[in-house]
């Protein structure tokens, strides 16, 4: 079902009107309270220029951090406005709290085109319990409602389901509608043949997504620490390797599966050991039947890699979720910067459409440099994997329909 989105509106519809409009701007920081990465405030802005350009008055609502309901100083929008007015070239007020007095004078005197940003929104419990009343507040502010935040739209919390009770239209912004298109179209109508690479550390946390996608994909790479409870489920000695004991059936189940769907099941052929985990970790290459001792598998081998890249040469869709090995140590990188090299080779072919999402597999490829190469970045983890899993996201579904 097609949501109704921003670019259905016209300049009539906005001109004048207080837009309510949540946002992700959960951005990392360093010690000194310094944005570390600001692609989510700049995933943002084509929605929030889009408003100020048809004359709207902007009342932007985000979370940060997890500070449990309370005030937390160091979880304050601050750095976030800053940021923000300066990516914009253009002030943007900060209430001291979303709700309330002072937050309701401020954006009752917005003018046309104006922006005001509400404090952190999850300082209340409410929100995340999704009060109605605190929902009912949050929604004083506007006359109407846009979801932009993609990475919060799983989460059935008041300023992204709530709100839309008391405001209309509610609609989908420039990002939200962007994802969607993406993620949806490659799982509801894909160009094929469709593959997808699943990497990260444990099977547990991708369980729904392995097994959604087996009903899907022509061929799934797996990749991570996620590969040896595979391989002990096939009897292998994986030595000190991470493996999840309890998840061992599980896995060979998901192998049967692929074998009775006919989906291409490709698991690493060689991987690099390392005895101890460490970035200074002594380390060496070993087909996965030599693994020994107390060894340890922290990367796909050059063999792996060569598989993988030969597996995805013929592919029109790929989805990536997941890293090959621990890419935060320069020496168990290459099996991820391998995989992200191969995409954005392959998306320099216009009939090749390369989706990136979950948190670890957008940052290795931003620090690779060749974001702007794929196809899709998506700036939400958790909620691309229950997208890719065929949930219903509660932020999405609370929008009207077109």
């Amino acid at each position: 079902m097609t949501k109704l989105s921003l670019s259905n509106l016209k300049k009539s519809e906005l001109e004048g009107k207080k837009v309510l409009v949540r946002v992700d701007f959960n951005v990392p920081l360093n010690e000194s309270g310094e944005i570390t990465d600001d692609t989510r405030i700049k995933a943002a802005i084509p929605t929030i220029e889009y408003l100020i350009k048809n004359s709207a008055r902007v009342i932007l609502a985000a979370h940060f951090g997890r500070p449990k309901g309370k005030v937390n100083e160091e979880m304050r929008l601050t750095p976030v406005v800053k940021r923000l007015s300066s990516l914009i070239n253009k002030e943007v007020s900060l209430t001291n709290s979303c709700i309330g007095e002072e937050a309701n004078l401020l954006s009752s005197n917005l003018q046309n085109g104006d922006v005001l940003l509400l404090e952190n929104v999850r300082f209340y419990a409410e929100e995340e319990k999704n009060d109605i009343k605190f929902a009912e507040s949050l929604a004083q502010h506007a006359d109407m409602y846009i979801n932009d935040a993609f990475g919060a739209a799983h989460r059935a919390h008041a300023s992204t389901q709530g709100v839309t009770k008391f405001l209309s239209p509610s609609v989908a912004g420039f990002l939200l509608e962007k994802e969607l298109k993406y993620l949806q179209g490659a799982i509801d109508s894909p160009q094929r043949p469709l593959a997808a690479i699943v990497g990260g550390s444990k099977v547990s946390s991708k369980i729904g997504v392995l097994d959604s996608l087996l009903d899907k994909c022509d061929k799934i790479i797996i990749g991570g620490g996620m590969i040896f409870t595979f391989y002990k489920a096939r009897g292998l000695n994986v030595g000190k390797s991470l493996v999840e004991e309890d998840k061992l059936e599980l896995a060979k189940d998901l192998e049967e599966k692929a074998k009775s769907k006919g989906v291409e099941l490709l698991l690493p052929s060689d991987v690099v050991l390392a005895n101890e985990f460490s970035p200074q970790a002594e380390s060496k290459i070993s087909s996965i039947d030599a693994i020994s001792g107390e060894w340890m598998g922290l990367d796909i081998g050059p063999e792996s890699i060569k598989l993988f890249q030969n597996a995805l040469s013929d592919c029109k869709t790929i989805i990536w979720n997941g890293p090959m090995g621990v890419f935060e140590f320069d020496k168990f990188a290459n099996g991820t910067n391998a995989i992200a090299n191969t995409l954005a080779e392959l998306s320099t072919n216009s009939d090749v459409c390369t989706i990136i999402g979950g948190g670890d597999s957008v940052a290795a490829v931003e620090k690779a440099g060749l974001a702007q190469k794929m196809s899709h970045i998506s700036t939400g983890g958790g909620a691309s994997l229950e997208l890719l899993e065929g949930k219903i996201l509660p932020g999405v579904s609370a929008l009207d329909d077109e």
